[in-house]
């Protein structure tokens, strides 16, 4: 089965980008949403985005208007059912996402491909879905247009030929899919994310180092590293048995806390909507610099290819 029809049910920061890789590549998307105004600006930003694109030369300008043609809004989820393939990208609420699936079972062809974009396993989606075969995770990383990556994973009752099928389809669609072996909390990327999150907010609740030495630190030295040689990889080149050894000297000493400090929590619990550790600066400077180097990684995986 090709991928002709996508449905995409949440038109938020990862819908409508999850419905523009799709559309950019050819499918035709039905994009649902709670309401004409919040789909109205869904396209606005698509558009926004095909054009930047366009800007940096990764897309050609004179295929947007055919890109924003393949994109259908609609407020009803019926409109979801002649979908090959569904992709549930609302926000993170249980209730909403189990009744939507169990829905979507209903409404769908019984081959349909029902996924969850959600850092949530499968099997916490599909209790109310009676062919649990077809229910699968494909977590996009925000902003979906920009990273390629998307983690993949089956519960234990979903076809293997419906993990097989969506990889191949997510790849057709330009994307880098990662399978994971077997469900847990947060998939791959998260709980690395977090782990080095911890270690950060921890140095710095502590009076370790102030927030931007910790990210100085960060951007001049690993997260340069880790672009082009993982964590893992990174491991074997420095040597193995030196990086094991100072581990063992090293991971007694890190911060294991089950909950994040209470500094940054308090932070958190702000009027401002802008503070956290760092002092207040522009943060809107801070994401176009971010951008940048994104759209500078997909120049470069183009000239790789």
């Amino acid at each position: 089965m090709q991928l002709r029809t996508l449905a995409v049910i949440g038109n938020g920061i990862i819908g409508h980008g999850v419905a523009e890789v799709f559309a950019s590549a050819g499918t035709d998307v039905i994009l649902v949403g709670r309401s004409t105004a919040s789909l109205a600006e869904a396209v606005k930003r698509i558009r926004q985005s095909r054009e930047e694109f366009a800007r940096e030369r990764l897309f050609d300008a004179k295929d947007i208007d055919a890109t924003l043609a393949r994109i259908r809004p609609t407020t009803n989820l019926d409109d979801a059912a002649p979908a090959d393939m569904v992709i549930e990208a609302v926000p993170e609420d249980m209730a909403l996402k189990l009744a939507i699936f169990e829905r979507l079972d209903g409404i769908c062809r019984p081959d349909a491909v029902l996924a969850s974009s959600s850092g949530h396993p499968a099997s916490e989606v599909n209790s109310r879905v009676k062919r649990k075969g077809r229910v699968i995770a494909t977590h996009f990383w925000y902003p979906p247009q920009l990273l390629p990556l998307v983690e993949v994973c089956g519960a234990p009752e979903t076809d293997p030929a419906v993990l097989d099928w969506t990889c191949a389809r997510l790849r057709d669609a330009g994307k880098e899919p990662v399978v994971i072996a077997r469900e847990i909390a947060g998939f791959i990327g998260n709980r690395i994310q977090f782990a080095i999150l911890r270690e950060a907010w921890s140095l710095w609740a502590s009076g370790a180092a102030s927030a931007e030495a910790i990210d100085a630190v960060v951007k001049n030295s690993i997260g340069r590293r880790l672009g082009v040689t993982g964590p893992i990889e990174s491991a074997d080149l420095g040597g193995l048995d030196t990086m094991f050894r100072f581990a063992q000297f090293l991971q007694p000493t890190l911060d294991a806390s089950a909950m994040p400090p209470e500094t940054v929590g308090a932070r958190s619990q702000s009027a401002d909507p802008h503070i956290n550790a760092r002092k207040p600066g522009s943060w809107s400077a801070l994401s176009t610099a971010r951008r940048a180097e994104l759209f500078r990684w997909l120049r470069s995986d183009r000239a790789g290819a």
